[in-house]
């Protein structure tokens, strides 16, 4: 279906007309397209860390991984970094009625140091390259590392990979066009992931004043999914055995919101993630956006870390010509009333209208 649109472009601002021929944003206007109503046109959005193909209970069946997309879709999600997933969800990307995923291939950890079921156990940190190397030759430009982790062995939170190991294995990756990204949820972990070149960090809810002036000096995004941060104390108070643990999970939680302000005001580029999938429901990306606004993002920083900005990062397009037509549709601002964000007016998905 052709469609005509005459609204408020976001990030621009600048009020223009929008004709989609074919799925596709063209430059001149289309005979006979359907008229739809306008008013802010914002490019679709970006849950950065989410996990079509995770459940409750561990990995998915397809038609359940299907189900969690539609509900993100229906919420406005139309680009999502998969960030580990354990089922190949690869039907999904072939689906022209769901969102776009970009693949991050299988969660790499050591045997009986990540949840069970969920990603590539390894025997020896010495085998990580040759996993690094294969999971970037069958994702879509991203590995996913689990950087620590509870060590049974010593009650605490504690890094899976020696600093060598993890050097080694960003280089693999990086020479094979991709980038890596590593859950952390402690301190420990984070200066052999830094030093090693991540590229990207899930949660970072350890990070120092410090290592955040790093962060943004080497522009290492930071996607801190606060809204599955919150479930820290109910993970402290089942962990009963383990008391230094809990404590630690405590602590973390308790000094989130100061570590992910601060990384944004140094500059951190910091982008919306739900980390759906388990802990947390899909289709709460917008609640991650609110999480960012009490965080210190203003309205429209915390739309474009789900939005323009985190497209950019992804190499994802936005509303101009040429490009593929994904984008939302509401009646007010939603810089200004960012309630709006959960009620869009319309949504296209590579030129349909969903809603």
């Amino acid at each position: 279906m052709d469609l005509h649109l005459r609204g408020v472009v976001l990030p621009g601002g600048d009020e223009r007309d929008v004709w989609v021929s074919g799925g596709t944003i063209v430059a001149e206007p289309v005979p006979g397209a359907s008229e739809v109503d306008g008013g802010f046109l914002v490019p679709g959005l970006v849950d950065a860390h989410c996990h079509p193909g995770i459940g409750v209970h561990g990995p998915t069946t397809l038609e359940e991984a299907v189900e969690q997309a539609e509900t993100d879709r229906d919420a406005g999600t139309l680009l999502i970094r998969d960030c580990g997933v354990p089922i190949d969800n690869r039907p999904l990307q072939r689906r022209a009625d769901l969102p776009r995923i970009i693949r991050a291939g299988r969660h790499l950890a050591l045997t009986k140091r990540y949840i069970p079921g969920l990603g590539i156990e390894l025997d020896e940190p010495s085998q990580l390259p040759a996993a690094v190397a294969e999971q970037a030759a069958d994702g879509d430009g991203w590995v996913k590392l689990v950087g620590d982790w509870i060590d049974r062995g010593i009650g605490d939170l504690a890094p899976l990979w020696p600093d060598d190991v993890l050097a080694e294995a960003i280089a693999v990756a990086h020479d094979a066009g991709a980038r890596v990204t590593a859950h952390v949820f402690g301190e420990d972990a984070l200066p052999g992931l830094i030093d090693a070149g991540i590229d990207c960090l899930e949660h970072g809810t350890g990070l120092s004043a410090d290592q955040i002036d790093d962060l943004a000096r080497r522009r290492v995004a930071l996607v801190p999914t606060l809204i599955n941060i919150e479930n820290f104390p109910g993970i402290a108070d089942s962990a009963k055995k383990y008391p230094t643990y809990a404590a630690h999970m405590r602590a973390l939680h308790a000094r989130v919101g100061e570590t992910v302000s601060n990384a944004i005001e140094a500059g951190v580029p910091v982008y919306a993630g739900s980390d759906a999938g388990g802990m947390v429901e899909h289709g709460r990306l917008v609640d991650e956006i609110d999480a960012l606004r009490g965080a210190g993002m203003s309205a429209e920083q915390a739309l474009g870390a789900a939005s323009w900005d985190a497209r950019d990062w992804l190499g994802a397009a936005g509303i101009e010509p040429g490009e593929s037509a994904d984008f939302l549709v509401y009646h007010q601002d939603p810089r200004l009333h960012p309630e709006v964000l959960r009620s869009p007016a319309h949504i296209v998905l590579r030129g349909r209208l969903v809603r």
